[in-house]
């Protein structure tokens, strides 16, 4: 009896004695023995690593399934071999009456709870580790390095990629997902852009994903804001502007209507036409107010029609569209430095060569570096103050410039403001008209959105006017009707 039962086990697994199955099962096991191991070490570690997690929650669960694929399909291949020869074994015969028979389903039932309490451990933590900054930002260093540094030093480093990029809810989860393995591929074979474009195509409306947190109905008011700027000149002298910025809101039980904010489309509803893919050309714009009425306007050279597919609905990124990602043009990042006296202003032309050494064309990060430290060196030679000047200009650098991914501030525009990008006056110039002509959108209005309470330095900054000041530009004046960002490009 016990020879005929140890006749049909062997039978039985006999079809997983070929090697396409063995070596499946090798994978297996060498699989879950890794996971466990990684696992162990992932959770005892007291430092972060980004790769300890992708081996941990992705590859070793992809090998556990390819060789479990592999036996399965070793098995079958096998069997039908042994039909052929009609050697099949025999039926599976569970009688529990039997210690044999109650010890193998003990096994089994042992076993299989242990496998699943591993597969759902290591799905869950798969999850949550695909969802963390640390598998967006670090997993591709050279990639996502930009995005994870301005992520860090930016007013969203406290909130999670995930969270803006993907928001709640398992629609846009898969979405991310399947997206994300062609970019695993474009990484893998070295076919990612650089720098990466933007704006982000098909990204998740703000409504569902900013308005978590920033309640689009709150009344902000008015926001004061100091600038500081130097000029660059030998002597680096100081302009400061007290401005008050006009946010207001949109919602009018909460507050007069009007301000920066008028345009989120609580009460208003703003839909445009771009002209180019970074959205800095808009030649058409559609108003619809909250009585219904509905008002178009557009540029002369408009000439192409509407086009359904091109309308966009105006939402907070169309503004914000840096929020977490902040590439500071180095005439502003050397202005803060010096106004935080991390950069010494009484040293000779000291705004222009720092703007200049961080503009320098180079092809690496330790390249620039030490060409910012030979160039300010020589430019301010056996001072002691310039010692630290260099170390806050490396330090713009590495937060701002990225030569192997050709990403700074001149390929990201920033639509906040009109300095350097021309910002609000994408739509506020002037040539946006209604069909009749008889209504223009305003245009270079410098008291529509915010009010000069004071300029220049010394007693003029106590000199405060709540009317505001006629804007006076320092340096020489500026002629009438053109642009900020016609002449400023935040560089040399």
């Amino acid at each position: 009896m016990n020879n005929e039962l140890e006749s049909r086990q062997l039978s039985r697994l006999s079809i997983f004695r070929n090697w396409l199955s063995l070596t499946g099962l090798v994978v297996v096991v060498a699989s879950l023995f890794s996971f466990l191991l990684l696992f162990v070490i992932d959770s005892l570690a007291h430092f972060a690593n980004p790769y300890i997690g992708v081996l941990t929650y992705l590859v070793a669960p992809l090998f556990t399934v390819i060789g479990l694929i592999l036996t399965g399909l070793g098995a079958w291949r096998e069997r039908r071999v042994l039909a052929k020869t009609k050697e099949l074994a025999p039926a599976i015969l569970i009688d529990l009456s039997r210690p044999r028979d109650r010890r193998i389903m003990g096994f089994f039932v042992a076993g299989s709870v242990v496998f699943l309490l591993i597969t759902a451990m290591g799905s869950y933590h798969s999850y949550h580790f695909t969802e963390s900054v640390q598998f967006c930002g670090q997993a591709c260093h050279i990639v996502m390095q930009p995005e994870l540094r301005t992520y860090q030093h930016g007013p969203h480093a406290r909130v999670s990629c995930s969270e803006c990029h993907i928001g709640p809810g398992a629609t846009w989860y898969v979405r991310s997902k399947l997206s994300g393995m062609y970019q695993v591929y474009a990484t893998l074979a070295n076919k990612f852009p650089r720098p990466i474009p933007t704006p982000v195509r098909n990204l998740r409306p703000a409504q569902e994903t900013c308005e978590q947190c920033h309640w689009p109905k709150k009344f902000v008011g008015n926001v004061e804001r100091t600038y500081t700027h130097f000029l660059g000149e030998e002597t680096n002298t100081v302009h400061t502007v007290r401005m008050l910025l006009k946010v207001g809101g949109a919602d009018p039980t909460h507050g007069p209507v009007g301000g920066i904010h008028w345009h989120m489309n609580v009460g208003n509803k703003v839909e445009y036409i771009a002209a180019d893919e970074s959205r800095q050309k808009i030649p058409w714009i559609r108003f619809t107010d909250s009585q219904g009425v509905v008002t178009e306007f557009q540029t002369p050279d408009f000439t192409n029609g509407v086009k359904t597919a091109a309308i966009r609905l105006m939402d907070c990124m169309d503004c914000h569209n840096r929020p977490a990602h902040m590439l500071d043009s180095p005439n502003d990042a050397v202005d803060v430095a010096m106004g935080l006296h991390q950069i010494d202003a009484g040293l000779p032309w000291i705004k222009t060569n720092a703007v200049y050494a961080l503009t320098r064309p180079y092809t690496n990060e330790v390249q620039a570096l030490q060409g910012i430290a030979t160039f300010l060196a020589n430019k301010h030679p056996g001072d002691p103050r310039v010692r630290q000047a260099i170390d806050t200009v490396q330090q713009i650098y590495k937060d701002n410039f990225f030569p192997e991914m050709k990403a700074n501030w001149r390929v990201y525009p920033d639509n906040i403001g009109h300095k350097d990008w021309p910002g609000c006056f994408r739509c506020h110039d002037g040539n946006h008209k209604t069909a009749d002509g008889q209504r223009t959108i305003k245009a270079n209005d410098c008291n529509a959105c915010h009010i000069i309470l004071a300029q220049g330095r010394g007693a003029e900054l106590e000199q405060l006017t709540p009317q505001g000041q006629e804007f006076k530009h320092p340096g020489e004046d500026y002629e009438k009707g053109f642009l900020c960002s016609d002449c400023h490009t935040g560089g040399p």
